[in-house]
């Protein structure tokens, strides 16, 4: 039987600003309409970051409270995953919203190079960020920026800081840090399985005009997809995207395309391992 594909959708992010794409949403109100139109869409998870009115980054706990509120309103049965990624904040700041027990948080469990600086996840932070999930019982997303991270999960899941099968995130063309790579890709799947098994969930994420590629390839080969405003803006080099819920649907043909059957929250939930949440009943069918 096919594994249905989780169609991911990244909103917003910490970089990206209306004046590279007037449809990214910066307030709790555009995020939530924006994420409900990505969920009526196909997406079953919503990766989430908070801004500021003024389109600078933030990690206000308040603000990820309220934009939690919003999408459990109007996207019942959602996975909803917050960014504890280090543009958002310092130190244990990036992991301030964590006792709001989103369902998942992102987990960056190393450094790497970025366009113009290192991301730092120094191994206490990585350590503090892990436990705290593991006190709220919210699941990581691994964020897999090199080998050495998916290396480095297995290491967390061995000593009991990560619980159950871990859900790893290959992120690939990041300037400075690992490029779009077909071998390293499959690579990172071969890793994934050898150490974790045949049936580990696994996700893909490409920056730029590598998303449509790394959404292909991820579905093609049996993973889960992400797409959003955060990663790209645009549908091709002349067309901005109008909208998340736009680049939700190409991953959603894609998987058309590929026989695959698009992720009902139930099944991203029970794929992933996740608990039901308490408006289970009013959420999309499966």
């Amino acid at each position: 039987m096919t594994t249905p594909c989780i169609i991911c959708v990244a909103i917003t992010g910490s970089l990206p600003t209306k004046a590279n794409n007037p449809a990214v949403p910066i307030t709790v109100a555009e995020q939530v309409e924006s994420t409900q139109e990505a969920f009526e869409a196909g997406a079953t998870i919503v990766h989430a970051h908070v801004r500021n009115h003024d389109e600078t980054q933030s990690s206000d706990p308040e603000k990820f409270a309220a934009l939690k509120e919003g999408i459990e309103k109007h996207c019942p049965g959602m996975i909803i995953q917050f960014s504890t990624g280090g543009r958002s904040g310092a130190g244990q700041t990036r992991g301030g919203m964590l006792p709001l027990v989103p369902d998942m948080a992102s987990l960056s469990v190393g450094s790497n190079n970025f366009p113009t600086r290192v991301y730092e996840n120094p191994p206490d932070l990585v350590d503090w960020l892990a436990s705290e999930m593991l006190a709220y019982d919210v699941k990581p997303e691994i964020e897999a920026f090199d080998l050495s991270h998916i290396l480095k999960a297995k290491d967390m899941a061995g000593k009991g800081q990560l619980v159950g099968t871990p859900y790893i995130q290959f992120v690939m063309g990041v300037k400075n840090a690992m490029p779009v790579d077909r071998d390293v890709f499959d690579y990172y799947i071969q890793t994934v399985k050898r150490l974790f098994g045949d049936d580990a969930p696994w996700c893909a994420a490409g920056i730029g005009a590598n998303q449509l590629k790394l959404n292909e390839w991820a579905i093609a080969a049996g993973g889960h997809a992400r797409t959003g405003l955060e990663d790209n803006v645009r549908l091709d080099r002349d067309t901005l995207a109008p909208s998340n819920a736009a680049l939700v649907r190409r991953a959603v043909e894609i998987c058309e395309r590929n026989d695959r059957p698009v992720a009902s929250w139930q099944e991203a939930r029970s794929i992933l391992g996740l608990r039901l949440p308490e408006n289970a009943s009013k959420g999309r069918a499966a």
